[in-house]
């Protein structure tokens, strides 16, 4: 799930970044009515429903596309499981609109590693789909990427908030359109260890660690972490320094305007130290931590009865995935509160995924016409496990109530975002397994009292990551 909700590299932070933070919380509010699976249909289903659906009727095509009969267009991707299914009916749409010959190309993380073998091999694909906001940056830098065109910008500007359309720019260029969104800025927990405690969901960092204790005391250890994927240890951060440094701080941050050895950065790691530090908070302590995958972080929080592994997991709107492949009923049995307010305001950080195109073709610039169109994103949210930032989607082509709710606050957030800030790094410092960000910030979880060090070794990873 690293592609829904993570997002990685070096980029010009656009000026609409600089709003408060109190606005851009409405993306988290929109979440706190969850009570049914907001992510990802069942991989056994081949009609990739993922529910009862709210779009039903069949509407007028809302973008003319361009006769393709014979061309070849392939597709770069991570997304694998339920989101490759669907992404691949997307492309089935688009195949049949056109009569472009279509190939679905799996990509490995990093992706920008994979293209780039591909770009030395002579064969990049026509469009990538980048999880990343420095990756667009990085794919602009190496010369591989292709400036939006005519139609698809007209497709963005009529259908994209201005931020988003920034998000995909380049020095004031257009290249990326932004096609699935995410809300990162979420905790989950289970019910029956909350009700055994007797606690109550937590607004404030204060609040949290006393609920963590309590379910603690209960015996139940609070905390679920997947130190193994060393993005959601920078998530977990972001959303601490986003609450606590403000979004001022956090854009500088992400543009590395200011060192990871500020006294910002202290501040938020301390905090984070905190958590991690404290005995028996962490399920299986660091060493259990850091060989514990996604997925499995947040099954074993809604596994095992009265005695789970954890009472709690923090991560996106993807969570839901991996509980609906347990007993677990969302809403009953998980449910959620917004990742709580370590400053005045709760954080609200999103990700997402951009189509760049790698050749310049009409097949190319056709299928990113496409996906900037609600056309495209109609299907995959009927099915499930998706939200578009396209304010012209109808929202009642999501399949319930939950989705509804995230994905008009995201919309009505507009301009008020704030993009994962490892997403926006470099890759070799924000999205690189056991490099940079996540290697200094797994090394933290084993040692969070080495905070200087920390700092220093980001610090170190940073400087040469951005020069590079």
């Amino acid at each position: 799930m690293r592609s829904t909700l993570r997002t990685r590299r070096a980029c010009r932070a656009p000026h609409h970044r600089r709003t408060t933070a109190r606005i851009a919380a409405a993306v988290v509010a929109g979440a706190l009515t969850l009570t049914v699976t907001a992510c990802g249909g069942d991989d056994d289903k081949d009609d990739g429903s993922g529910g009862d659906k709210g779009g039903g009727k069949e509407s007028a095509a809302a973008v003319q596309l361009p006769k393709l009969d014979g061309q070849k267009v392939s597709v770069a991707a991570v997304w694998g499981g339920s989101e490759r299914k669907v992404f691949l009916k997307v492309l089935d749409e688009f195949e049949k609109r056109t009569g472009a010959d279509v190939s679905f190309v799996p990509a490995q993380d990093p992706i920008i590693s994979f293209l780039e073998s591909k770009v030395a091999g002579g064969q990049p694909p026509d469009v990538a789909m980048l999880p990343q906001v420095g990756a667009i940056e990085q794919a602009v830098q190496n010369k591989w990427a292709k400036p939006v065109g005519p139609e698809a910008q007209k497709q963005l500007e009529k259908n994209y908030a201005k931020g988003w359309q920034d998000l995909g720019a380049v020095d004031g260029k257009q290249y990326g359109v932004y096609f699935k969104a995410a809300n990162k800025s979420l905790v989950w927990y289970n019910t029956k260890v909350f009700e055994n405690a007797g606690t109550e969901e937590p607004k404030t960092w204060d609040d949290f660690m006393k609920t963590a204790q309590t379910v603690y005391d209960s015996g139940v250890p609070p905390i679920s972490v997947a130190g193994a994927d060393g993005w959601t240890l920078t998530d977990w951060f972001e959303n601490i320094y986003l609450s606590q440094a403000g979004p001022e701080k956090y854009d500088q941050l992400a543009k590395h305007e200011i060192k990871w050895t500020d006294p910002s950065v202290k501040e938020a790691l301390t905090t984070l130290g905190e958590l991690y530090g404290k005995k028996g908070f962490v399920a299986g302590g660091a060493d259990g931590a850091l060989q514990t995958e996604f997925p499995a972080s947040v099954k074993q929080t809604f596994t095992g009865g009265d005695q789970p592994k954890a009472g709690m997991v923090f991560e996106g709107d993807m969570v839901s995935l991996p509980i609906s492949e347990t007993k677990a009923k969302i809403g009953t049995d998980a449910k959620v509160f917004p990742f709580p307010a370590v400053g005045e305001e709760s954080p609200a950080v999103v990700g997402g995924d951009a189509a760049v195109a790698l050749k310049d073709s009409k097949g190319a610039q056709a299928l990113l016409t496409f996906l900037a169109s609600p056309d495209s994103a109609k299907i995959w949210a009927e099915a499930g496990g998706f939200v578009s930032p396209n304010k012209s989607l109808d929202l009642a082509a999501y399949p319930n109530d939950v989705q509804r709710d995230i994905a008009k606050a995201l919309i009505a957030a507009g301009d008020d975002i704030r993009f994962d800030m490892s997403d926006q790094a470099p890759q070799a410092f924000g999205g690189t397994p056991g490099k940079g960000e996540w290697k200094a910030l797994q090394d933290f979880l084993k040692n969070p009292k080495d905070v200087a060090g920390t700092q220093k070794a980001l610090e170190t990873a940073a400087a040469k990551a951005y020069k590079d």
